[in-house]
């Protein structure tokens, strides 16, 4: 097939593993014609920027096409309008046989509607990463931009959609909540993880090498902890403060991730011969400090990496949080309901080896490969849905 996908709300950064980028990996690999369109703007250096790249094909052999915005506004005012040139164009040029839209927030989401309402034969699947966790936070986010600006987006590409895509349960619900989207339409589809890391990094010789590396012997029992750390994932803090103060020597926790300043000074103090602070990690180095664990912990707020351990088949004790359940496959994870059972729960793991032996095996279950790219890039494109 001939796919196109938009990426209008915000923009595409090459070597991130954000779904626009393993989504079209995966699907080029499956000997699609993949193409994407996005804003001139990405991630360089740490700075938001326009890319001096506007049209060439990246290494897996995606064409990525990048279109100006139509008016001279600086770039939050467009990111708001979202009214672009040459869009109608490039759809015309490419004339795809999908087009997989990521987010509804951009006006000009009117030329794809003109354009499916021509091509009856095209079909069209969009997505949605908004929740009112991180979206419609407060009275103008949520009646002005949302129920009134945005959602006529929604209005306007509906009729030509096959399925509204939510990327977590939550989101789900806030497409038909805040959108007014028919139910029949609106479907879970799941983030994930990269299939080539995955096998790479729970290769057996693999995990045995890397936990000699790190000088974990094999009676340890270690977990590990990742993602931004500051003052809304205090959390992390907390468990911090279990494991010192754990009598087992053989427990050790591995923590990686951003620090932020006001809490630097706190978590500096934690640090001992139990706990290891492994740095900020890139998209490989998170499979590679996952894949040491006999558990992962998440004690703070959702974040892809959830979806990533799945997939990882590696057992998880989580925060609870409305509409994020997802990622249990079968009592694969124990969820955190008041943080002060935090350290109950992973005592009780640690204790009772048959519980965590029945924990590990249901995280092996061949549901964690619902959980790959590979099975994600073709589900979001499947007729007849």
């Amino acid at each position: 097939m001939k796919i196109l996908h938009i990426c209008l709300t915000g923009g595409y950064t090459e070597g991130f593993t954000y779904q626009e980028n393993l989504l079209i990996k995966y699907q080029a690999r499956q000997n699609n014609d993949v193409y994407l369109i996005s804003t001139e703007y990405c991630w360089n250096k740490n700075i938001w920027a326009k890319s001096s790249e506007t049209d060439y094909i990246n290494k897996d052999g995606v064409r990525i096409i990048r279109i100006p915005y139509v008016f001279k506004f600086p770039y939050k005012i467009n990111s708001y309008l979202g009214y672009f040139k040459y869009l109608n164009k490039h759809l015309n040029n490419i004339q795809p046989d999908v087009i997989f839209i990521h987010n509804i927030q951009f006006k000009d989401i009117k030329v794809i509607a003109q354009y499916a309402k021509k091509h009856s034969n095209t079909r069209i699947y969009v997505d949605n990463h908004s929740d009112f966790s991180n979206s419609a936070r407060n009275i103008i986010s949520k009646f002005v931009l949302y129920k009134l600006w945005w959602k006529r987006c929604a209005k306007t590409i509906n009729p030509y959609v096959e399925k509204f895509y939510g990327v977590l349960p939550a989101r789900v619900d806030f497409l038909k909540e805040v959108y007014g989207l028919p139910e029949n339409k609106c479907e879970l589809l799941v983030m994930g993880a990269d299939d080539d890391y995955v096998k790479k990094y729970t290769n057996t010789t693999m995990i045995k090498k890397l936990r000699k590396d790190y000088n974990i012997e094999d009676d340890d029992f270690v977990i590990v902890t990742g993602g931004k750390i500051d003052r809304f994932k205090l959390q992390t803090l907390t468990l911090m403060e279990y494991i010192n103060s754990c009598q087992n020597d053989k427990i050790k926790l591995f923590v990686f991730g951003s620090i932020e300043k006001e809490v630097k000074d706190r978590f500096d103090s934690l640090l001992s011969d139990k706990i290891n602070y492994l740095g900020w990690a890139n998209e490989e180095q998170s499979y590679k400090y996952f894949s040491i664990a006999d558990l992962v912990v998440f004690p703070g707020r959702h974040s892809v990496y959830w979806e990533q351990v799945v997939a990882m088949g590696i057992p998880m004790v989580c925060k609870y949080w409305n509409g994020t359940t997802h990622v249990d496959i079968g009592n694969n994870v124990v969820f955190i309901k008041n943080d002060d059972d935090l350290g109950k729960i992973i005592t009780k793991i640690i204790e009772n080896r048959d519980y965590y032996n029945l924990l590990k095996k249901n995280a092996l279950k061949d549901q964690k490969n619902n959980f790959l790219y590979s099975f994600i890039a073709q589900k979001s494109v499947q007729k007849g849905k």
